[in-house]
């Protein structure tokens, strides 16, 4: 924060604009750790101490399996699959008879009251987009492993049985995301059908709403909004509907010209979604939240693996710069020191609890951006070793 705001200060003073390169910190799983209990990853911290009494979530121990799993895949670190193993029984908990699944679960490991007042649709879209996940990266795990994987399809194929009931824009399109990266490991017949079912009810929400000037799926930019242009792309890769591309890039086309100003991420305020007919009105400064910076880079991260596009690959480096400092107060919102990262970014301080949503949600977004830094390190060498190769056959030609 100091050396951001010297920066800062240097430019006012010379008047000449300073660009700053973020450097990236070592990925740090300190926190990550420190969050999980043997049951699962608690949900809150008071500042960097996790909160036992705030109990546990779904959500969050969904999208632990999934980030554990890009961890492992990365570093093939043993002692991820522990904490994979972990996550993925505290899914299997939530999950009921009927095969849908509970959210919230006390200290005590009770189910509360909370179920029985809250939507619990998006919980279900995640929980099936977490186990598609782990079911996809079946290649990489050890064979004893094995059984932990076929149970995720168990529970897959259960939680599928409810699909229908699910209307929720964002957990369809959760659920389309699992069924496309379950579809990787299990191409069957089903799958796809299933997402065809919900890619087309996103299609008809799209063409109720979009015009001219708001390209979108409803009329407001609420949460997670980047989700559903990418659970569109995942669509099209999974069925080869042209439409579902065509709505993909349009929609997330124009999600990106109202998030980013001055090359920094701005994501919409949760204080006031952006409505269509509102729209001018500026969204209030603060009300940012890491979840949503993750989300996007996510999508940025499949846009550019089916475009080639190097606006994408440039806007998911330069989003992640959100967490070290690229934002409208330039203070860093993660912490490198625990490996936890701050709630959220408000107008005026940065909430410094370190809860599982924020801290998960930047090991995502690192890990998406490392995997593509070393994707394009291996498209590099392959450019030049083909080039080697080349000129050694014309010198052998001559």
């Amino acid at each position: 924060n100091s050396a951001i705001a010297h920066a800062m200060l240097f430019e006012k003073i010379s008047g000449v604009q300073i660009s700053l390169n973020y450097n990236l910190h070592e990925i740090n799983l300190g926190h990550i750790k420190k969050l999980t209990t043997d049951f699962g990853m608690i949900q809150f911290s008071k500042i960097n101490q996790p909160d036992i009494e705030s109990g546990y979530t779904l959500d969050d121990n969904a999208r632990a399996m999934v980030a554990l799993c890009q961890h492992y895949e990365l570093t093939k670190d043993e002692n991820d699959i522990k904490y994979i193993k972990i996550y993925f029984d505290f899914i299997k908990f939530c999950q009921q008879g009927e095969g849908n699944f509970l959210n919230y679960v006390d200290e005590e490991r009770n189910f509360t009251e909370q179920n029985d007042s809250t939507n619990l649709e998006d919980s279900n879209g995640r929980a099936i987009w977490a186990l598609g996940y782990l079911i996809s990266k079946k290649s990489i795990f050890p064979e004893e492993f094995l059984p932990v994987l076929n149970e995720a399809e168990s529970i897959l194929q259960s939680a599928l049985l409810h699909i229908n009931k699910i209307h929720s824009t964002r957990a369809m399109a959760f659920a389309i995301k699992g069924l496309y990266y379950s579809s990787i490991e299990n191409n069957s017949v089903s799958n796809k059908e299933l997402i065809k079912k919900l890619a087309d009810r996103l299609v008809q929400m799209y063409k109720h709403e979009a015009d001219n000037e708001w390209l979108w799926f409803e009329s407001y930019l609420t949460y997670a909004n980047s989700i559903l242009p990418e659970a569109m792309l995942c669509a099209w890769s999974a069925t080869g509907v042209d439409i579902y591309k065509e709505i993909a890039k349009s929609s997330f086309d124009f999600l990106m010209s109202k998030i980013y100003k001055e090359d920094c991420i701005n994501v919409i305020s949760n204080k006031n979604w952006l409505h269509k007919e509102n729209e001018s009105i500026q969204s209030a400064a603060g009300g940012e939240q890491p979840i949503d910076v993750a989300y996007t880079i996510l999508a940025l991260k499949k846009f550019y693996d089916v475009y080639k596009n190097e606006y994408y690959y440039d806007k998911m480096k330069s989003s992640l710069n959100w967490f070290l400092g690229c934002n409208h107060l330039h203070q860093i919102i993660y912490n490198p020191c625990t490996g936890g990262c701050y709630d959220g970014l408000e107008e005026n301080y940065v909430n410094l609890n370190q809860g599982a949503e924020s801290t998960v949600s930047y090991l995502m977004a690192r890990l998406t951006v490392e995997k593509s830094l070393l994707d394009d390190q291996h498209y590099i060498q392959k450019f030049e070793k083909n080039l080697k190769s080349n000129v050694q056959e014309k010198d052998q030609s001559k």
